[in-house]
């Protein structure tokens, strides 16, 4: 199952359960943006594609709830992109 991590690993963005979200086989996860702009549809991981996560059905969720661990990846390119998004100046 899914693990469906709450946050995009480079700019931290919130990703609840219904929101559009990229993984990659190994379940990193990042916002739309991100994947595109920043990795180019590949994860900066393990170099894998980036796809749409599938979103899970708002009936299951409570039997199935998300992931409450937020992971950041330590990618030179995401620090500035955090910074942003913090500050209320990124997508």
């Amino acid at each position: 199952m899914l693990e469906l991590r709450p946050n995009c690993e480079c700019c931290d963005r919130d990703l609840p359960p219904a929101a559009d979200a990229m993984i990659c086989s190994f379940e990193c996860t990042f916002c739309p943006d991100c994947a595109a702009s920043v990795f180019g549809g590949l994860c900066p991981n393990c170099g894998g594609e980036l796809l749409r996560r599938p979103v899970r059905p708002a009936g299951k969720l409570a039997a199935n709830p998300p992931s409450a661990r937020r992971v950041l990846g330590d990618d030179a390119r995401c620090a500035e992109r955090r910074s942003l998004t913090r500050r209320g100046l990124a997508a």
